[in-house]
């Protein structure tokens, strides 16, 4: 595996801090800033509309610019947007910094997968990817429980600071060892955009956009609202947060581990049984939040589950969409963050309905529903489709008869 592919690994790791770290610093932002806790948790949603947006967007604007320069500029300007973040007594101008930030990680995001599957032979290209997203697991493990640890000690605004500290030797890695040439640098003319359209919308990448937008929808439901969860339903303290944040980055990281091994070969066999599993673990967990050893048991196997799963869809997407080079990774990451914007939505309503801090996990469940029942619809139709394609017994023995 080229070493470059490690380096952007790196990098997403600094900026999934940021995107995730918000799970633990919710009740210290909403009391800081005077606003309510739905509202606190509305800056991850914030943060995954920029991703949403500006994911095609910034692939479209950068995709005739030298990759490492592109790579370059979305990460300075990341650093930035931290600075102002950690400076501001604004809710406003925090909101502002999370959207801007995100188009910022957005075009890294999309620049960063496609380039790192383009380094790499096709039998390798899941693990290319799982390196890539293997970052923010990592983030999970070690920066979002260290921001969260910060948060309690010296306050939201030092984890701000700390993400900004952290993507400075990102820079420098990316600066020494990523190539500076466009595209693929196959030396191939750019494949119009319009062609890379017509084959992301079609329909067999479609509903694989949508199911990875509910699975994902799911998983940041439940994330955006952990923290209350443990601290106000679970009865745990304070300084289990960053230890349940821990525990889900490692069951994370284990999940993109073993996605990245078979995501290439199996992945339709990958994504059933992960889907699986999560709608019935979001739904144990909603039962088992009152007991504490049951609650931190699941936890880890929700990140291992919620994970590995999305590592095998934006593996699927990405080899499906081999005629888009420039925007399978913007579709990817657009789907990835339309169900992070959609969950912490959906979850803050069904808090501010008064249905108790258990309702963000049942929400998550009732997501991977959802995204099972397109999943079998697609699968019934497909089967369909091929059966009204294969000639029938009658058919074939006329032809024979011919």
């Amino acid at each position: 595996m080229p070493i470059a592919v490690y380096v952007l690994g790196l990098a997403v790791f600094a900026q999934g801090t940021s995107e995730f770290m918000l799970s633990g610093l919710v009740s210290g932002i909403a009391a800081d800033l005077d606003v309510p806790l739905s509202a606190a948790g509305l800056l991850t949603s914030a943060f995954a509309v920029g991703m949403v947006v500006g994911a095609p967007l910034m692939a479209l604007s950068s995709r005739t610019w030298p990759r490492r320069r592109a790579l370059l500029l979305f990460l300075a300007v990341f650093v930035a947007v931290h600075v102002v973040g950690a400076l501001t007594p604004s809710y406003g101008v925090l909101l502002a910094t999370r959207f801007v930030g995100a188009l910022a990680n957005a075009g890294f995001w999309a620049v960063a997968l496609t380039t790192a599957v383009s380094m790499v032979p096709d039998r390798l290209k899941g693990r290319a990817t799982a390196v890539v997203v293997g970052g923010v697991t990592i983030a999970c493990v070690v920066g979002v429980p260290a921001g969260a640890v910060l948060g309690e000690r010296w306050g939201w605004r030092s984890a701000f600071w700390a993400v900004a500290i952290v993507s400075l030797p990102a820079v420098l890695a990316v600066l020494r060892s990523i190539p500076g040439g466009r595209g693929t640098d196959t030396g191939a003319a750019p494949v119009p955009v319009r062609d890379e359209l017509r084959a992301l919308t079609g329909p067999r990448l479609r509903p694989v956009l949508l199911t990875m937008a509910l699975v994902q929808g799911a998983t940041f439901c439940t994330f955006s609202y952990l923290e209350p969860l443990l601290t106000r339903e679970t009865g745990l303290g304070a300084g289990w947060v960053p230890v349940s944040l821990a525990l889900f980055g490692a069951g994370s990281f284990a999940g993109v581990t073993v996605a990245g091994r078979f995501a290439d070969a199996r992945p339709v066999a990958v994504v059933a049984t992960g889907m699986t599993a999560l709608a019935l673990g979001w739904a144990a967990l909603a039962l088992a939040a009152g007991r504490p050893a049951l609650a931190l048991a699941l936890i880890p196997l929700l990140g291992m589950l919620a994970f590995g799963t999305g590592t095998a869809l934006i593996t699927r997407v990405l080899g499906l969409a081999s005629g888009a080079p420039t925007l399978a990774g913007a579709f990817s990451t657009t789907a990835f963050n339309l169900g992070a914007t959609v969950g912490p939505w959906a979850g803050g309503l069904a808090l501010d309905a008064g249905f108790g801090y258990r309702a963000p996990v049942w929400v998550s469940a009732l997501l991977m529903v959802l995204a099972l029942l397109v999943a079998a619809t697609t699968a019934k139709g497909r089967r369909s489709r091929a059966g009204e394609r294969r000639p029938s017994a009658v058919q074939r023995s006329a032809r024979g008869r011919l």
